[in-house]
């Protein structure tokens, strides 16, 4: 089983990060300070690091006649969680860069993929494969 890994990112409001992360996505919240919010995400763990001057990055790249976001993190869920959590943020109203689809679909590497903004622009990607074996298929 792979090691969680840790990513540390700017946001620019910690409560509204704390009522994204922890209510909307559900992600309990480890340690924490003034200035940063440690995040269970799955089982990683990010940091929301307090920078008030902090800006969305806009910069896309063309992947399956989308414009993908970049930077962005996410996670691999599994193809049931991946449906539940795109349930739960449409009843929130989150507005999705790219909504909830099948990528790729047919092909190898067929994915299930979101993308959305948390409040500070930060990108996010969840995605699903229908087999785990697909996730690094050529």
């Amino acid at each position: 089983m792979p090691r969680p890994f840790h990513l540390a990112f700017p946001v620019h409001d910690l409560a509204a990060a704390r009522a994204f992360y922890g209510d909307l996505l559900g992600c309990p919240e480890g340690r924490s300070s003034e200035q940063w919010i440690d995040f269970d995400l799955y089982g990683h763990q990010i940091v929301a690091h307090l920078d008030p001057a902090a800006k969305p990055v806009a910069t896309t790249n063309p992947v399956d006649g989308h414009d993908v976001p970049v930077p962005h993190f996410g996670v691999v869920l599994t193809m049931e969680d991946w449906h539940a959590l795109a349930a739960r943020l449409e009843a929130a109203g989150v507005t999705f860069g790219i909504a909830p689809h099948i990528r790729f679909q047919g092909q190898a590497g067929e994915q299930a993929t979101m993308f959305f903004r948390d409040p500070s622009g930060n990108a996010l990607e969840f995605k699903a494969f229908a087999n785990d074996a697909m996730v690094f298929a050529k």
